[in-house]
């Protein structure tokens, strides 16, 4: 297992340094604009890099998980439209259909379909049916796209990213799933070279890396899988609840800004710079700070979820706390500039930061 994961680890570096020849070679670059406040041309390969080591690893040891082959052709289009996307910006009309595609899919060959959602409203089973197909397509669609979207500082993408592998991990873990255990610690180990190079550790701003749409897509599309995988059939490693809590800020940040942007009568997926690591650098909190505090309240949140699941903390209880937890997160966010407002003037803090690596999220 350590020789493996050494490998996989300088796996990911070598394939980071490969693509990003390979990016400047067929511009699949991020260039600076009034809404992109960095600097230079950087390579979008994070998640092109970090998926071949994966996807290799899968391919090698295909008894991992269940419909592997399933899995990595899903996996596979969504990684290529991804690059594509980062090429030539695709519609995201056309986009959300290859999502709901894909979904459709994993869940005909793969035959993974959210129908058992446990004790989620009472003390009862409840079983969704025909409904959940629906649910199932909402779930791939939403993760996919809340992953998609948390993307717009350095390394809280792969941050936040590892934090839901290292719990789904943790949980595999104490249910002896082994196989899907080392399927979460693979992605885990291959995404640290890439938060290393996109913060400019060790070899500094010169060799810097963004995830790119492939790579954000790819993520969501796998916790959606190994949560379903864990979720469903005879033996549980998770209740479905547990997965709210293990992935909850990219969850409750999307559900919260989407809202917003209903409310306000825009389009659910126009870019705009209000979600939560944009707040946080509004009030003068750095980029590295922001990367720390938030990460550090998706792990505590996650660790949550684990000890409830651990405990056996009744899952409807823990269902309604996530939906207090989100309407609060929610009635801050829409009301967050006003606080902001207030916040900076007690603070002195009178002058916009400049920050670099900041985009404007999904």
């Amino acid at each position: 297992m350590i020789a493996s994961s050494i490998g996989i680890f300088f796996g990911s570096f070598l394939s980071l340094f490969f693509f990003r020849k390979v990016a400047h070679a067929i511009n699949l670059v991020d260039s600076p604009n009034e809404r992109k406040h960095h600097k230079g041309r950087i390579p979008l390969i994070g998640g092109l890099a970090i998926f071949v080591v994966v996807f290799s690893y899968l391919y090698t040891f295909p008894e991992t998980i269940s419909s592997s082959y399933i899995y990595l052709g899903c996996a596979g289009v969504l990684l290529a439209v991804g690059v594509l996307d980062d090429l030539l910006d695709i519609s995201f009309k056309l986009r959300l259909l290859l999502q709901v595609g894909i979904s459709a899919i994993m869940m005909i060959f793969a035959e993974l379909i959210l129908f058992d959602v446990g004790q989620l409203v009472g003390p009862f089973q409840l079983n969704l049916s025909y409904l959940g197909y629906v649910i199932t397509v909402v779930a791939v669609v939403g993760a996919i796209n809340a992953f998609n979207m948390v993307d717009g500082i350095d390394g809280l993408l792969g941050g936040l990213a590892t934090v839901t592998f290292a719990a789904m991990s943790v949980l595999f873990y104490f249910s002896g799933n082994t196989e899907l255990l080392a399927f979460s610690l693979t992605i885990v180990i291959a995404t640290i070279p890439y938060i290393l190079m996109n913060l400019g550790i060790p070899l500094g701003q010169r060799f810097k890396i963004f995830m790119g749409d492939a790579g954000s897509t790819v993520i969501g599309f796998t916790v959606v899988w190994l949560l379903l995988e864990g979720s469903q059939g005879d033996v549980k490693a998770l209740s479905p609840v547990t997965a709210l809590w293990i992935a909850a800020i990219p969850i409750m940040d999307a559900v919260s800004t989407i809202s917003r942007r209903v409310k306000k009568g825009q389009s659910p997926f126009k870019p705009d710079r209000e979600h939560l690591h944009h707040i946080m650098l509004r009030l003068g909190v750095g980029p590295k700070k922001t990367l720390f505090v938030i990460c550090l309240m998706a792990s505590v949140l996650a660790s949550l979820g684990i000890i409830a699941e651990i405990l056996a903390v009744p899952e409807y209880v823990m269902f309604f706390s996530f939906l207090v937890m989100q309407y609060l997160y929610y009635r801050v966010m829409s009301r967050i500039w006003r606080v902001t407002v207030k916040v900076r003037r007690f603070l002195g803090i009178n002058k916009k930061p400049r920050h670099q690596s900041v985009l404007t999220s999904k």
